[in-house]
């Protein structure tokens, strides 16, 4: 699968760092660092444009080593950019932690995995098939 990028920032492309990476860093295309207080949202800009081929998303999580030693964490969890959707690549991120953040130009912000999807018929039903678990919720399959 191929998709195709427009990179208007001086970064580099984003890229899997190991043979085994499922992820590519993306990076922070800035003027001027920026730093993120505790409890602060930003709008991280990466000038990147993607095409996206039909059928598939990309999206966008959060690094791991940000997070456990900085408290850098995505708001919305993952975010999903749909393969119709041509603007700006932008990360939206929040600082957990309990110092001041600096982000700096070509930092390493966030991955982007490229997934495929199907699209689903949604079937109104008056009930649907009993399993064993049938409304057991958080917690019902046990610890163990």
């Amino acid at each position: 699968m191929k998709i195709k990028i427009i990179n208007k920032s001086s970064n580099d492309l984003p890229a899997y760092k190991t043979a085994g990476s499922s992820g590519m860093d993306i990076r922070a295309f800035l003027d001027q660092p920026m730093t993120v207080k505790p409890m602060e949202i930003v709008l991280v800009p990466t000038g990147l444009y993607l095409e996206i081929p039909e059928g598939y998303e990309v999206q966008i999580r959060a690094r791991s080593g940000l997070a456990l030693k900085n408290g850098i964490s995505l708001v919305n969890g993952i975010g999903t950019i749909d393969s119709d959707y041509r603007g700006e690549v932008g990360v939206i991120l929040i600082n957990l932690g309990k110092e001041d953040f600096v982000i700096n130009n070509g930092d390493r912000i966030a991955q982007m995995v490229a997934m495929k999807y199907e699209k689903v018929q949604i079937e109104e039903v008056e009930e649907l098939e009993t399993t064993d678990r049938a409304h057991g919720g958080f917690g019902s399959s046990g610890i163990k």
